[in-house]
C-alpha cells in the first residue's frame, strides 16, 4: 500500500526500487524484484551473457530497444580472440534486431555511451561491469551484475535485489582547482577503506556537489564500488535537467528522497580542505597526498576511461600540456570516453594540443585501464593513470604499478616524469 498516496522517510535508492517494484514501500533488506529499464554488456561481458540467454531457453529478447550492447574494452580486436568476441556480439544484436548496438567506431567505453544515450533518472539500470553504479549521477539507480544475470534479465526484463543500506555522504564547502572530484572521491575510498561501504548505497550531497557538473557526479558514482558499494547516486537538480535537455533524453522524471530518510549513517568532508591526492599501489584505497609520495620516476601516463576521459577533464589536461611537451623517456596516452567527446575535442583544438605535446591520442576504447589491449606495462614500469583501479596486473605485468589521479595529477605527471602536484606547474605559469 502507498502511505497516504506518496512514499515516506525512503531516500532516492528505495524510492526507486520501490516504484520499479509495485511496492508500497522499500526498506533495508527488503527483496524486491524490479522492473529493469535498460541492460548493457560489452564486449567482454556480453558473449558469456548471450550463451546463458540461450541456455535459459531464450529466443528473443524482452525488449529489443532496452537491450545495449558496446564494444570498447578491446577495440579495435587486438588478436582472434578477441574478434571472435566482437562477431558473437554482432551476430546476436542483428539476430535480435537490437537498436543498441555501438560496434567499433561509434561508441567508445560503455557507460560515456549510455551517459549520452541512454540513462535517465529515476530508471533501473543494469550492466554487465562493475563501474555500471556510474549512472547514479543523474539519479538513477544503477549497479553492476554479472553476465548470467545479465542473460536473465535479457530474457525476462526483471530482476530481483536486496534494498541495499545508505549512507549519505555531506560535501561542504568547494573545491579549489586543481583539484577535482577524483581527488575527492579517492579521498573519501581512502576514508572509508575497501570494503567500508559494502552493499551500500552511497548517497552524495551537501553544497560542493550540488555545484558539481554532470561529468564530476560520474566520477565520484563511478568508484564507489571501490568502497564495496551497491550503486552511487546524486539527486536530480537543475543541473541534471540541463544536462538531459542538452542531449536529447527528454521526457525524463524526478525522484527525490524524503526529507525525513532514514540512512545508517551521515558523514561530512569539507571540499575546500582537500589537495591532490593519489592512490598507491596496489590498493584503490591506499590514499595519500601527491606531494607525500616521495620521488616516483614514471614511464607511462594514461587520460582517459569511463572515470576521467570526458571532455572536461580533456580540457584540464590540455591546459596544462599546452605549450609543454611530454617529458622524454614517458610515454603519454589519451584516450577520449567516446567518439562524441572525441569529436568535440578535435573541434576545440584539445586534440591538436595533445599531439604538440607530444601525447599518443588512442581511439575511444577502455585501453589499459582494463589491462587487455592499448598501452600495457612490462615489468618494473610505474604509469600515472585516471583510472579506477590499480591492482596486482591491472595494466599488464604483476611486476609494473599503477597510480591512481586526476587529470591534472596525470598531465603534470607526464611533463616532469615523475609522480607530481599539479599546484606545481601552476604556480610555474
Amino acid at each position: 500500500m502507498w502511505a497516504r498516496g506518496r512514499l515516506t522517510r525512503m531516500n532516492i535508492t528505495e524510492k526507486i526500487l520501490a516504484q520499479a517494484s509495485g511496492v508500497g514501500n522499500a526498506s533495508p533488506g527488503d527483496i524486491v524484484e524490479a522492473r529493469i529499464d535498460k541492460v548493457m554488456a560489452n564486449d567482454i561481458t556480453a558473449p558469456l551473457a548471450i550463451e546463458a540467454f540461450h541456455q535459459m531457453g531464450g529466443t528473443r529478447v524482452w525488449d529489443s530497444k532496452r537491450v545495449v550492447l558496446i564494444l570498447d574494452h578491446l577495440v579495435p580486436a587486438n588478436d582472434e580472440n578477441a574478434a571472435e568476441l566482437h562477431r558473437i556480439c554482432r551476430e546476436f544484436a542483428l539476430k535480435e534486431g537490437l537498436d543498441n548496438f555501438y560496434d567499433v567506431g561509434r561508441g567508445g567505453v560503455c557507460h560515456q555511451v549510455m551517459m549520452e544515450n541512454h540513462v535517465k533518472p529515476a530508471e533501473v539500470i543494469v550492466g554487465g561491469d562493475s563501474h555500471t553504479c556510474t549512472y547514479g549521477a543523474v539519479g538513477a539507480f544503477s549497479t553492476g551484475i554479472g553476465s548470467t544475470e545479465v542473460g536473465s534479465v535479457m530474457l525476462t526484463g526483471r530482476l530481483w535485489f536486496k534494498v541495499p543500506r545508505a549512507v549519505k555522504v555531506v560535501i561542504n564547502g568547494k573545491l579549489k582547482p586543481p583539484v577535482a572530484a577524483k581527488d575527492l572521491i579517492l579521498y573519501i575510498i581512502g576514508q572509508f577503506g575497501a570494503d567500508g561501504a559494502t552493499y551500500m548505497t552511497v548517497e552524495f550531497n551537501g553544497p560542493a556537489v550540488k555545484a558539481m557538473g554532470i561529468h564530476e557526479r560520474m566520477t565520484l558514482c563511478n568508484m564507489v564500488v571501490e568502497m564495496g558499494a551497491k550503486n552511487g547516486v546524486v539527486e536530480p537538480d537543475d543541473q541534471t535537467a540541463a544536462y538531459l535537455e542538452k542531449k536529447g533524453l527528454s521526457p525524463y522524471r524526478f525522484i527525490h528522497g524524503d526529507p525525513d530518510a532514514v540512512y545508517e549513517k551521515t558523514v561530512e568532508y569539507d571540499a575546500s580542505t582537500l589537495e591532490p591526492v593519489v592512490a598507491v599501489p596496489y590498493r584503490v584505497d591506499n590514499v595519500k597526498p601527491v606531494r607525500d609520495v616521495g620521488e616516483v620516476p614514471v614511464d607511462q601516463v594514461h587520460i582517459g576511461s569511463c572515470t576521467n576521459g570526458r571532455l572536461e577533464d580533456l580540457r584540464i589536461a590540455a591546459k596544462i600540456l599546452e605549450g609543454r611537451k611530454v617529458k622524454k623517456g614517458v610515454r603519454a596516452l589519451v584516450i577520449p570516453a567516446s567518439v562524441d567527446v572525441y569529436s568535440q575535442a578535435l573541434e576545440e583544438g584539445i586534440i591538436e594540443t595533445f599531439l604538440k605535446a607530444e601525447a599518443l591520442v588512442c581511439n575511444p576504447a577502455c585501453g589499459p585501464c582494463y589491462g587487455g589491449h592499448l598501452g600495457l606495462l612490462t615489468a618494473g614500469e610505474t604509469c600515472v593513470a585516471t583510472v579506477n583501479r590499480n591492482f596486482v596486473g591491472r595494466m599488464g605485468s604483476r611486476k609494473a604499478r599503477v597510480f591512481i589521479a586526476s587529470p591534472a595529477t596525470a598531465a603534470a605527471s607526464a611533463v616532469t616524469g615523475k609522480l607530481t602536484d599539479p599546484r606545481i606547474l601552476e604556480a610555474q605559469t
